[in-house]
């Protein structure tokens, strides 16, 4: 293991002690603030100290078997042993590695899905409605829990666009990647000539904002209008002027919800897309300019970059940014992703960890 990981990791080990003194402390118990904090850092390196112990025991373990097997009688025993610890050392570096990565703070947040027809109109709109179908699958499929919070349809069956919000630890790290362009390639239902059609939609998964502590909406800066909700959700829907829109008028950024049964209800959804949506806005902005400096193989985020092409008579779903190509688009469709979130996770581990041993 490199110097400069070991010295990492002893620091850590120290800082843990501390941290277990600190919170038996009855001066730090009584300040919930601070207590709540370093038991946040507690649970945080924790893990990695406790691997560390076993990386450590293990090199005893190693030393112990390389000593015993100066002694003839027992060299057959110390080269299994030999074997096993280094094996266990190499494993447990690995683990370390992946641990001392960097951690997105909003890995563990909620999301806000949206998705927007692009080129291809009606087939366009269609498709839209597919990933929608396949990301709440998928959100099903982990126990996750959405609800359509906005939507426009299409004339033929779809959306033009349409904003889901997905609840479940992880969410937001699990589905990250998906932000960007997705084209497919099919014959549509329309198409009498049995010619292949291409079409697009845009993707975009943003972190929700922590009951609006992120991102600080000043009152005079807002515009909020009710209008008269359009489209399915039942006949009392379109009685009032409950559907709401809210315009962030600093940035022109707006929202509006039209699904809720109160105009409450439907304000509060807004505004809590309006947030994430600025907040989503920093982050892309902060991305580019890390970006410019080291562009990241799994794509900056960016919302016009094309990840990833969905061919239905060839039943190939590719994914460009790591030449990944699976010849599964029935189970993809309908949520079965692990096979594509997995390797991006894994290419963004291999990144970060090249960066942090240069």
């Amino acid at each position: 293991m490199k110097p400069s990981l070991l010295n990492k990791l002893h620091l850590l080990r120290e800082r843990l002690e501390e941290l277990n003194l600190l919170l038996s402390d009855e001066e730090v118990i009584s300040d919930m603030n601070r207590f709540r904090s370093l038991s946040k850092e507690h649970a945080e390196i924790a893990e990695v100290v406790e691997t560390f112990e076993r990386y450590l025991q293990c090199e005893k373990n190693l030393a112990d078997a390389q000593e015993l097997y100066n002694d003839v009688d027992f060299r057959e025993l110390a080269e299994e042993e030999i074997k096993t610890a280094k094996q266990s050392m190499e494993t447990l570096e690995n683990e370390l590695q992946i641990l001392l990565l960097p951690k997105d703070a909003d890995d563990e947040k909620n999301i806000f899905l949206e998705i927007r027809a692009g080129t291809g109109g009606d087939e366009a709109a269609l498709f839209a409605g597919d990933l929608l179908r396949m990301y709440l699958r998928y959100a099903e499929r982990n126990g996750w829990r959405s609800e359509i919070i906005s939507a426009n349809e299409s004339d033929l069956g779809g959306y033009k666009e349409v904003i889901a919000r997905i609840e479940g630890t992880g969410s937001y790290g699990k589905l990250k990647f998906e932000s960007g362009g997705h084209r497919v390639q099919r014959i549509p239902t329309t198409e009498s000539q049995g010619r292949i059609h291409t079409s697009a939609c845009t993707v975009a998964i943003m972190p929700e904002a922590d009951e609006l502590v992120e991102i600080e909406l000043n009152p005079n800066d807002l515009r909020i209008d009710t209008f008269r909700a359009s489209g399915a959700g039942g006949q009392h829907i379109n009685k009032t002027d409950s559907a709401v829109r809210i315009t962030h008028l600093p940035t022109g950024m707006v929202a509006e919800c039209q699904d809720g049964r109160s105009q409450h209800a439907n304000k509060a959804q807004a505004m809590k897309v309006l947030a994430a949506r600025i907040n989503d806005k920093q982050k892309q902005e902060a991305l580019a300019k890390e970006s410019a400096e080291r562009k990241s193989l799994i794509g900056s985020g960016d919302r016009s970059e094309r990840i990833r092409t969905y061919n239905f008579p060839q039943g190939r779903v590719s994914d460009h940014r790591i030449n990944l190509t699976l010849y599964k688009i029935d189970a993809i469709m309908d949520g079965c992703l692990d096979e594509i979130i997995s390797p991006l996770i894994a290419e963004q581990q291999a990144e970060l960890l090249a960066k942090l041993t240069e």
